[in-house]
């Protein structure tokens, strides 16, 4: 069974940074797009970054040259370092896997994790 554990959410201020980690397991991720995504009270689900199985990534425009997404596949763990924080960062993010060969885009989603909150206050 594929399980998906997210940390390093909290609480900082705006300009701050943190750094999130996805621990995956019972599966041989490698060739799986992962990705991050986050929700906002109010707001849909979106994505964040994702990376493909060879170290391709894209990223939202919100956080473009903030926040970097990269995975050691050897460890089948993401990250996710966020840097200059803001408020509107403010949300649950959420570790996904999938498809093959893709961005993880939302349809590409197989597996998602339980989540972990980031909140940045000014």
């Amino acid at each position: 069974q594929v399980q998906l554990v997210e940390s390093g959410g909290g609480s900082v201020q705006a300009g701050g940074s943190l750094r999130l980690f996805c621990a995956a397991s019972g599966y041989t991720g490698s060739s799986y797009c992962m990705g991050w995504f986050r929700q906002a009270p109010g707001k849909e689900r979106e994505r964040v970054a994702g990376i493909d199985s060879v170290g391709s990534t894209i990223y939202a425009d919100s956080v473009k040259g903030r926040f970097t997404i990269s995975r050691d596949n050897a460890k089948n763990t993401l990250y996710l370092e966020m840097n200059s924080l803001k408020p509107e960062d403010t949300a649950m993010y959420y570790c996904a896997t999938g498809r093959a060969y893709t961005y993880c885009s939302s349809r590409d989603v197989w597996y998602w994790g339980q989540g972990t909150q980031v909140t940045v206050s000014s």
